[in-house]
């Protein structure tokens, strides 16, 4: 089987393959984040990258049997201010379609495939199903992992069965004895009672940059993290002191079930911002199962 990865980041859809113990023989990835590549490279040195999805041509790779994709979220996200849909960074959606397309064109129609992005506006989900000729499933990462993370997935993939629920929290994932680093020293916070919000750090910021994640439920939606205050926080002692400290990188890879260390090699700004554009292992490995019916 040969599988083709578009915006492939740090090639989660090798992980969910050798999780779902399907075995590929050439993994094309297109991607252009060199942080990411080098993750990707060092994991799965047989990765073979092409660079900018635009340039991906078809017609010189062998048939692909598998085309994976999540496609840009940030102008679809609810979260992000632009949410300008196709017009802004998500119209890279059409490079899948016309891969897609190309795909089956030379496989005879064979070609299954894999669409993720975020929940959005109506209008642009019924665009993308009207494109791709599939219903999206709403799967949430909570039902395998630790993450509160709603998510479309287009797929002419049969699913199997989901599980009814998951019981893992933050707590469960965890590191102990962590570096100082990650703490906000010399920062206060106020206690609240919002279930999954345990209190509410004193820094500048939108609401939801404040917030600080029990350790009793799920976390927070993992996100690409593009400044310090954004990142995902808990509270922890450090030498006897309560306080707050943002997850670690390998938290993250937790939560996204990746191994520990996966990321190792890179800036640990580059290794939350690639584990909060990637997919969660179990997920996509669930999906990926339906290969094997």
């Amino acid at each position: 089987m040969n599988v083709l990865s578009l915006f492939d980041g740090i090639s989660a859809g090798q992980v969910a393959l050798q999780r779902a113990g399907i075995e590929y023989d050439k993994y094309y990835a297109s991607e252009i984040e060199k942080p990411s590549i080098k993750v990707t490279q060092k994991n799965f040195p047989n990765t073979i990258q092409l660079g900018d999805v635009c340039k991906v041509k078809v017609d010189k790779l062998p048939t692909i049997n598998l085309l994976l994709a999540g496609s840009p979220c940030q102008s679809f996200s609810p979260t992000i201010s632009s949410n300008t849909g196709f017009d802004g960074k998500s119209k890279l959606f059409f490079e899948f379609l016309r891969i897609l397309k190309e795909c089956n064109e030379k496989s005879g129609g064979k070609t299954k495939f894999l669409l993720e992005n975020v929940r959005m506006k109506k209008e642009w989900e019924d665009v993308i199903t009207k494109h791709v000729g599939v219903e999206p499933v709403y799967i949430n990462s909570s039902l395998f992992s630790a993450q509160d993370r709603p998510r479309l997935y287009w797929t002419n993939i049969d699913i199997p069965k989901l599980p009814q629920k998951n019981d893992e929290v933050l707590g469960d994932i965890l590191e102990t004895n962590v570096d100082k680093k990650y703490f906000y020293l010399g920062k206060s916070y106020t206690r609240v009672n919002k279930g999954a919000v345990e209190a509410i750090l004193d820094i500048n910021g939108h609401d939801i940059l404040k917030r600080v994640n029990s350790k009793d439920h799920k976390c927070q939606c993992l996100t690409a993290v593009c400044g310090g205050n954004q990142h995902k926080k808990v509270i922890d002692s450090i030498a006897g002191v309560e306080s707050v400290r943002k997850l670690t990188p390998i938290e993250y890879e937790r939560l996204q079930q990746f191994p520990d260390g996966f990321t190792d090699g890179v800036s640990d700004s580059a290794r939350y911002r690639s584990l909060g554009n990637s997919w969660t292992i179990s997920v996509i490995s669930h999906i990926l199962n339906g290969l094997k019916v």
